[in-house]
């Protein structure tokens, strides 16, 4: 993946305040020899806001994987190839405790990650709205938690208008992450990305086909598929987005190990 050098000059900039701020850190042994401010600095941004930034992105696609899978089991009769996911969190479903504490918790790592996003894009303009649409999403998603679907009732009941207003946004925040995200760095990533979208935008309108059955309790073969592709799509994006991150940063210290920042060239992943 070929990256611009735009996010070069952002990430040895980055590495180049960590260094300034941490050079009051350095301190001589017992034997007067001086401690190495590299690695002051490599330890200082890979213990600190790389790696939280890496685990965040990893682990909030598996806590919600972790999430759909244990909510469905609490539901003997739960089909998740037909059955929406919404519906583990549903008003009066023996599941939704279980769900939204762990959903919570998905949200509080995406919004981890969004924010670690923000720090180290420097002045990538694109890479800061990306991590804001990721902590938007986080935002949407915890705030469509106090909508829960409604089984049995009208679609235009008022708490199912507003679950159905709060997945909108989700969509709408998912899709803006990956696009964004997408101009941001290099071909294969960027092809991915569009990917993704497509997925999307093919797939996006199924979900919302069936509302009306599933809410009379009657299920779709195939809804809970769709959604979960989607879904799942883009717990798989954030992923590949945070080992995209982790790569980027090792080629940086690489590259400015073995050359001067002047006369950085661009790096493939």
């Amino acid at each position: 993946m070929v990256l611009n050098d735009n996010i070069h000059a952002n990430w040895i900039q980055t590495r180049s305040t960590i260094c300034e701020a941490n050079a009051d850190c350095m301190k001589r042994t017992s034997k007067g020899t001086t401690m190495n401010l590299d690695i002051i600095c490599s330890q200082t941004r890979n213990a600190g806001l790389l790696r939280s930034l890496l685990v965040c992105g990893i682990i909030s696609s598996l806590f919600y994987v972790a999430t759909d899978i244990l909510g469905g089991m609490l539901l003997g009769d739960y089909d998740s190839i037909s059955r929406f996911v919404s519906e583990l969190s549903a008003i009066g479903a023996p599941s939704r405790p279980l769900f939204v504490s762990l959903y919570i918790v998905h949200d509080i790592l995406v919004t981890a990650f969004g924010l670690g996003f923000w720090a180290l894009a420097g002045r990538k303009r694109a890479l800061r709205f990306a991590g804001g649409f990721l902590v938007g999403y986080a935002v949407a998603g915890f705030v469509g938690l106090f909508f829960p679907m409604s089984p049995g009732e009208s679609a235009m009941a008022f708490s199912n208008v507003m679950h159905q207003i709060a997945i909108g946004s989700t969509v709408l925040l998912i899709l803006l992450s990956v696009g964004v995200g997408a101009i941001a760095f290099g071909k294969k990533f960027r092809f991915y990305s569009f990917v993704t979208i497509m997925v999307y935008l093919v797939l996006g309108a199924l979900p919302f086909l069936g509302a009306v059955q599933a809410e009379a309790g009657q299920p779709i073969p195939w809804i809970g598929l769709v959604e979960r592709t989607m879904v799942y799509g883009f717990m798989l994006w954030v992923a590949v987005l945070a080992v995209v991150l982790w790569r980027l940063e090792t080629g940086s210290i690489q590259l400015s190990e073995a050359t001067p920042a002047e006369t950085l060239s661009k790096d493939s992943m």
